[in-house]
């Protein structure tokens, strides 16, 4: 008799579903998947790592700029506050030779004026004259680069608005000469 015992019945149908020693070759391919799946996900994690890393230099490099270009906007916002306070505006308009205006006089929608239109009186006084370095801090204008103008204000373009001071009539009544030289605009509403 050989070694291995003969099995008969239940036991050899159970015996014959049993795998034989042909499942080491079966072993080979599913331990080869494996092994390419667990580094198809190494590599795949390294990539994603890599690609946030770069996302997350992007995002600070970002947030710097911000942060600079915020500070560059609230130094300019200064810079036009401080133009536009009134003490500034009243400097710069004396400079300009405008003097303050008299009382105003309101046009009604069925057209009647009320109030006593008056032309604006006083004599401009001549502009100041500032030390050398003072002029050239105004001649730099508010960011510390000259501007075109050579004044640190920018030029007004377009024909003067009808209620700012020093407008023709304004000017008719501080020179006698300047009301034959500027033609007068018609009133609205007239």
């Amino acid at each position: 008799m050989s070694g291995k015992p003969q099995l008969r019945g239940r036991a050899a149908r159970l015996a014959a579903l049993l795998p034989t020693r042909g499942s080491q070759a079966a072993r080979t391919p599913f331990v080869l998947l494996v092994v390419a799946l667990l580094g198809g996900g190494l590599i795949t994690l390294l990539l994603l790592n890599s690609a946030l890393s770069e996302g997350s230099f992007r995002l600070s490099d970002l947030r710097r700029e911000t942060k600079t270009l915020t500070d560059d906007e609230q130094a300019l916002q200064r810079d036009v506050d401080a133009y536009a306070a009134p003490d500034a505006l009243a400097r710069r308009a004396q400079e300009l030779g405008m003097v303050p205006g008299g009382d105003p006089a309101f046009l009604q929608p069925d057209g009647t004026v009320r109030g006593r239109p008056q032309a604006a009186t006083g004599v401009p006084s001549p502009p100041a004259q500032a030390s050398p370095s003072a002029s050239a801090t105004a001649a730099a204008g508010p960011g510390g680069s000259a501007s075109p103008s050579g004044s640190g204000e920018p030029k007004a373009s377009g024909p003067a608005s009808p209620t700012a001071p020093g407008t023709a009539a304004g000017a008719a009544a501080s020179s006698p000469n300047a009301a034959s030289t500027e033609p007068r605009s018609p009133t609205p509403g007239r």
